[in-house]
């Protein structure tokens, strides 16, 4: 039977060169499935705010949201491990907000792990929450709650003193003690350079193929998201054809009076 992962077990595979598998997942069904699949760790992402509740971005997202779609995860009861995302305003304030929203991610939300946006600027605030035995997962580069600073969503570190500057924004999360960090919209080859100055695990994003693992939003490698179409992305299914040819029969079965028949109808 597969063990519970811990961080431990992810820092573990990137000693190991075991390329780490992340999904993005918001409720029990398809935290199920992918579990069963051996997904190593699911992230409960502010993303849901854009495929799941149609936010143009993940700024409206709440922390009552976040505490939703994380409890939802959980009672999957997944082997892998569950890291939440803090969404914006739930860290940026102050750090006594920051670690009472942390432990509240972890005590009501029931995560392993919370994960927030940003580099050496947090380096106190991952402190914080690390001290209240909380692992944190940084996340580093093209960070979407800091789209209006960016001007959009733009490969950042193209330019050598903003690579420079992500490097650094690296270190210091790791010194920090960040379990583990997201590098997302960046040039592979800094991708890479930065994953081998790590001792920690750089989970990737539109980071290329060299860091020590991958993740993806679930809605977008099934097809169920048409709000963007980012060139990272993979689609591995088509979902919506499915969904749409179900739901199109259903209809036409109603109207047509095929559906319910005697088999679906109690005497």
């Amino acid at each position: 039977m597969k063990s519970k992962k811990s961080v431990i077990d992810i820092q573990k595979m990137k000693a190991d060169r075991d390329k780490i598998t992340v999904l993005t997942s918001y409720d029990y069904p398809f935290t199920r499935i992918m579990d069963q699949c051996g997904i190593d760790m699911i992230l409960v992402g502010d993303s849901a705010g854009v495929v799941v509740a149609g936010h143009e971005t993940t700024l409206p997202v709440t922390l009552d949201e976040m505490l939703y779609h994380t409890r939802a995860v959980v009672r999957a009861r997944p082997k892998a491990l569950v890291v939440a995302d803090m969404p914006f305003l739930s860290y940026q304030v102050d750090l006594r907000e920051a670690r009472l929203n942390a432990g509240r991610l972890v005590k009501e939300g029931g995560a392993e792990a919370v994960k927030l946006e940003g580099g050496a600027h947090l380096v106190d605030t991952i402190r914080a929450i690390v001290a209240m035995d909380i692992p944190v997962m940084a996340h580093i580069g093209l960070t979407p709650q800091s789209i209006h600073r960016m001007g959009g969503y733009r490969v950042q570190g193209k330019e050598e003193a903003q690579a420079n500057q992500l490097l650094r924004d690296a270190l210091a999360v790791e010194e920090a003690g960040a379990f583990a960090v997201v590098l997302e919209g960046i040039p592979q080859q800094l991708a890479q350079r930065i994953t081998g100055e790590l001792a920690i695990p750089t989970i990737g994003i539109g980071a290329g193929p060299h860091c020590d693992g991958q993740v993806l939003v679930i809605h977008d490698i099934l097809g169920l998201c048409e709000k963007y179409a980012p060139k990272f992305v993979k689609k591995y299914a088509d979902v919506t054809s499915v969904v749409t040819d179900a739901v199109t029969r259903y209809i036409a079965e109603v109207k047509g009076g095929e559906f319910p028949t005697q088999g679906h109808s109690f005497n």
